[in-house]
């Protein structure tokens, strides 16, 4: 009877791990990416002028780069699941602070959110190295799709959301306080549930003093999500812009995006789950590149032409790349805490370099209005992450 209890006991606290990787992730995109569709609402009701309004999404951006190698570094101190509990109470406060109304604490609320979001950025894949260490690639899948369907939901009906809650945009901001509270609970059941099981492994992290920033592996790792970042938010930034010089209206340019987040969702679950199970990861880092680089020539030679077969080849190779990217964390490490030290250093640098992406693209636009040399530019970036994933994807360490 004993045996029996134990047993369904350690399959609810299977369910609740499950549960908190995708409670978890579904937090870690959509709070950033809500903002956009009502930036004018935000701006009329605040008056706010294009700086402050471009403060909105830099501000969480900053913090993933000025702070994920900060959270690695204190994540030794704390249990993951303790962890990703304050990353959804700053979350959540952060959040709060967004909808009340005031620009200083709007200004506060973005920096709590970016905070909330880089310390489950940097936790989240030493807690599936941590709970899931045979099922990595499958929950590296998981939480990849239910960061990116949560992100594409909350780009296609933030609008909506804040004329069904009557709230306008504060409710479309404010509903992802719901799927904060739910990731909040989920932790509370997996604390209740780990003190009762005392059979199971608590999800602590093991001390170590392995220097990650001596490691050419976790530079590797490191700058390949960078241009992997710099090449998705160049995209972000700017795809409006040049697909209006195309002559494409603004709304079929939002379908276009639309397209590039659906095909990634397929992609960023299967993915990881065939690329844990192969020896390297090479073949798959050149395919990718590969599809990067058509992509970049298709702009420059086809501008609008074959635009929605451009976008399903975006979305294939964006889906690869972040899920190699995030797979790497777990995969290329020993330890829980070494898979955290990663992830911490390439956020860090990697969102460093990503920042540098939208700036150098449209600075170039200013010098060739055809846009072709912010092309060329991007595939510069895809060479350069093809020569560095190569050497990441190698079947090495970072404690190598």
């Amino acid at each position: 009877m004993k045996n029996e209890v134990k047993k369904n006991a350690s399959y609810v606290l299977l369910i609740i791990n499950v549960l908190v990787v995708i409670l978890i992730s579904s937090n870690l995109r959509s709070p950033i990416v809500a903002v956009a569709p009502v930036l004018g609402d935000v701006r009329d009701a605040l008056k706010l002028d294009n700086f402050q309004v471009s403060m909105l999404t830099s501000i969480p951006l900053c913090m993933f780069a000025a702070c994920s190698v900060l959270v690695s570094r204190f994540s030794n101190k704390f249990g993951i699941s303790k962890l990703l509990m304050y990353s959804i109470i700053i979350l959540s406060f952060g959040l709060f602070l967004r909808i009340t109304g005031s620009l200083w604490l709007l200004f506060l609320g973005s920096l709590f959110i970016g905070l909330g979001i880089c310390i489950g950025n940097v936790v989240t894949p030493g807690y599936v190295k941590n709970n899931f260490p045979k099922q990595i690639g499958l929950m590296t899948g998981i939480f990849a799709v239910s960061m990116n369907l949560t992100a594409a939901l909350a780009s296609g009906f933030s609008v909506k959301i804040g004329e069904w809650t009557g709230f306008g945009w504060r409710g479309s901001l404010g509903i992802w306080l719901v799927i904060a509270a739910l990731g909040f609970l989920v932790l509370i059941l997996e604390f209740i549930l780990n003190k009762r099981n005392t059979d199971q492994p608590k999800a602590a992290l093991s001390t170590s003093d392995f220097n990650m920033f001596k490691s050419s592996q976790a530079w590797n790792i490191s700058i390949f999500m960078g241009l992997q970042s710099l090449f998705y938010y160049c995209l972000v930034a700017w795809l409006p812009s040049f697909l209006a010089d195309y002559n494409m209206q603004g709304e079929s340019s939002g379908w276009v995006f639309f397209v590039i987040q659906i095909t990634m969702i397929p992609v960023t679950f299967f993915c990881p789950i065939i690329a844990s199970k192969m020896k390297d990861q090479r073949l798959m880092i050149f395919f990718v590149c590969a599809l990067m680089f058509v992509s970049t020539m298709m702009f420059v030679f086809l501008k609008s032409q074959w635009i929605y077969i451009n976008a399903v080849i975006i979305g294939i190779a964006n889906g690869l790349s972040f899920s190699l990217s995030i797979l790497f964390f777990s995969t290329r490490t020993r330890s829980s805490i070494n898979a955290v030290k990663i992830s911490g250093m390439a956020q860090s640098v990697g969102y460093l370099i990503a920042a540098f992406g939208p700036p150098v693209f449209g600075k170039l636009h200013d010098w060739d209005v055809t846009w072709n040399s912010s092309f060329y530019f991007m595939s510069t970036a895809v060479l350069l992450m093809l020569f560095f994933g190569m050497k990441a994807a190698r079947n090495k360490y970072v404690e190598d």
